[in-house]
């Protein structure tokens, strides 16, 4: 799991081991395989879809705060999973954070 927050992070180290520490929201993202949003700082909100898709090893992306439009990021051509809100891929509400896991599994 590679992380980045632009303030948690000094708290979270000594709470959490075998992490890799990044520098950046885009750093954390090379390489990944997909991305969860955990937080709502505007440097994620910034991020252009463009530059997060070459960064990620797939383009999926799972927003657990609804920081991204979804029709932006699907037309953009990612994988994209929200909670609490309409799902503009199927006009329902976005599969919880459970079934994205299950069916990832």
């Amino acid at each position: 799991v590679r992380a980045f927050d632009p303030e948690g992070m000094g708290e979270a180290r000594k709470m959490l081991d075998g992490l890799v520490w990044c520098d950046s929201a885009l750093e954390a993202l090379t390489g990944a395989d997909a991305a969860c949003v955990l937080t709502e700082w505007n440097e994620f909100r910034a991020i252009d879809p463009a530059r997060m898709k070459s960064a990620l090893k797939s383009p999926i992306v799972v927003d657990l705060r609804n920081i991204y439009n979804p029709q932006d990021m699907i037309d953009a051509g990612f994988e994209y999973y929200c909670v609490g809100r309409p799902d503009s891929r199927k006009g329902g509400v976005s599969p919880s954070t459970e079934a994205v896991a299950a069916d990832r599994a």
